[in-house]
């Protein structure tokens, strides 16, 4: 008797689905840097000017998406506080990842009494909440984006060192590393050329989710006032300004930037498990 191979039409579907979803993710990812990146050629008027006479106005030829409380332009301010709102976790990415693969790296190879104590050291970082360490942060040192962003980069840097501490820990069985001790390289270059290499896409895919987690607790920070300067245009801080539009029937001050958030939130994790789930296929 001869098997016949079907295929699976649903499971065909949802792939695509999946493929359609991470390419308009994708594509939305790099239209908000694009925008963040152009934004000083893109504004259409100066976001900070203040026409209170103009307040709360909705859309026009002169101001497409409306103005808010302040008659400031929404769509000046959205432009302007891309480059803020991702400027903010980009640092946070940043210093958390290489901090975090320096630390995961060292334990993963040395071993012994110093993986204890950055393995505790990292645990007691995930017992103390990152907001709250960044609220305490800014309550000394005043508003701004310094503080925050270096107090949620310590926050997020024990994902990634446990990530990566997993991550060398499996490399290191591999019989390539024992070659090339054998050979008389150092662990510096095994680990630097060819330990780092391989690992890199997963810490970096974990890195892509975690933009778009610190980019959500940024914009928390700067909705409470402890994030920005006011006159700053940033995401978060439109929302905080857009409560008394909301008050009077005006909500769309309010509602875009919130948009804005939740999409490029939602963009960064899809592109970034997508991207973590097409290296683990690779490795299977």
């Amino acid at each position: 008797m001869t098997a016949v191979l079907t295929r699976r039409p649903g499971l065909a579907r949802i792939r695509a689905n999946g493929s359609a979803l991470h390419l308009v993710c994708l594509a939305l990812v790099a239209l908000v840097v694009l925008a963040a990146l152009l934004a000083p050629w893109l504004v259409p008027e100066d976001p900070n000017a203040v026409d209170l006479g103009d307040a709360l106005a909705g859309p026009s030829a002169t101001h497409p998406l409306g103005v808010d409380a302040a008659g400031r332009d929404t769509l000046s301010r959205l432009l302007l506080g891309a480059r803020t709102s991702l400027l903010g976790p980009l640092g946070v990415v940043v210093f958390s990842t290489v901090a975090g693969i320096a630390i995961g790296t060292a334990a993963a190879w040395r071993g012994g009494w110093i993986d204890s104590v950055l393995s505790r050291s990292t645990e007691l970082v995930f017992a103390f909440p990152g907001m709250l360490l960044a609220i305490l942060i800014i309550s000394v040192y005043g508003e701004g984006l310094l503080a925050p962003v270096l107090a949620l980069a310590v926050a997020y840097l024990p994902y990634v060192s446990r990530l990566t501490r997993s991550l060398v820990l499996a490399e290191r069985a591999r019989p390539y590393v024992s070659a090339y001790q054998v050979q008389g390289h150092s662990a510096l270059q095994i680990c630097l050329r060819h330990i780092l290499p391989n690992i890199a896409p997963v810490v970096l895919a974990q890195s892509t989710v975690n933009f778009g987690y610190a980019l959500m607790d940024l914009a928390g920070l700067s909705f409470l006032g402890l994030g920005v300067p006011a006159l700053t245009p940033d995401w978060g801080r439109m929302v905080f300004d857009g409560q008394t539009a909301i008050q009077h029937g005006y909500p769309l001050s309010a509602i875009l930037p919130c948009a804005f958030i939740v999409l490029t939130v939602v963009a960064f994790n899809v592109v970034g498990e997508r991207w973590a789930d097409r290296v683990a296929r690779r490795d299977r």
